[in-house]
């Protein structure tokens, strides 16, 4: 189908539009970050400094938070793979009466908002004295991640053929050496589709350890930023977009690492030949 002229230089000036929506406060956050007096609009800064990495990387308050904030992020995204491809196999692989019904209610807790249940989540922590407790927040995370992992990886299960277990089957494979080193391997993609899928989910989430940890000394750097904003309106620009910008990295080194994964899609047009 032939597009028009018109319909290109619409299409065009819509993308251009989008792409300076995100790259204006993205330039803003580099730039104010090295100036030595930010203001809240975006300008070239007349003296640059590097004093506001400095100031985040010198507070080990601040680099504690990162590291706990990769604990938890990291583990979490590790752990939510890893069962969502245990719990994906036999809902791609079996037919079960269960099936239909259980994929619904996958699909219905996907749907659950975090303030709905975060209250008696609350009440749970104290009553079972998790409150402030890391590991907790981490587990509680994977469970609220683990529908969606599942849903998705069990999507790209069902793209890998079933033709490639059975030939190992008839080599004399279990099904857990099936799944290990057949299907697994075949998956690559969809695992680190999940990965940082999960990883970006829980890295950003400010709403949850602010309500489930209590002492500064374990809050992530998702809720650590929270103290970049001062009282009467008062904000620290420059600390706060140095912050922002370390608080990035971590997820632009795994998108670069896991995107020619992402993007690989799955190939096994010749795999069940011959």
């Amino acid at each position: 189908m032939n597009i028009s002229r018109k319909e290109k230089i619409i299409h065009h000036v819509i993308l251009v539009i989008l792409a300076v929506l995100f790259i204006l406060p993205l330039m803003w956050m580099i730039l104010a970050s090295v100036d030595t007096s930010p203001i809240q609009t975006l300008r070239i800064p007349e003296e640059v400094t590097l004093g506001n990495y400095a100031s985040i990387l010198q507070n080990p308050q601040i680099l504690r938070s990162f590291g706990i904030g990769i604990i938890i992020s990291g583990g979490q995204s590790i752990i939510v793979v890893v069962i969502s491809v245990i719990a994906a196999y036999p809902l791609s692989r079996y037919r079960a009466s269960y099936k239909k019904s259980f994929l619904y209610s996958i699909l219905f807790l996907t749907s659950l908002p975090m303030t709905a249940v975060i209250v008696p989540v609350f009440q749970m922590f104290l009553m079972l004295r998790f409150q402030d407790n890391i590991w907790a927040v981490m587990f509680f995370l994977i469970g609220t991640s683990l529908p969606y992992a599942i849903w998705m990886m069990k999507n790209f299960m069902d793209s890998v053929p079933k033709e490639l277990e059975e030939s190992a089957w008839v080599d004399g494979a279990s099904v857990g050496t099936g799944l290990r080193k057949v299907v697994a391997p075949l998956m690559v993609p969809g695992m680190f589709t999940v990965l940082i899928f999960t990883y970006t989910g829980s890295w950003g989430n400010f709403f949850v350890p602010f309500i489930l940890l209590s002492s500064q000394s374990n809050m992530p750097a998702s809720v650590t930023i929270f103290q970049f904003f001062g009282n009467y309106g008062l904000i620290d620009y420059g600390r706060l977009a140095a912050f922002s910008v370390l608080y990035t990295t971590p997820v632009v080194i795994l998108y670069y690492i896991a995107q020619q994964y992402m993007s690989a899609g799955f190939s096994f047009g010749g795999a069940t030949k011959g």
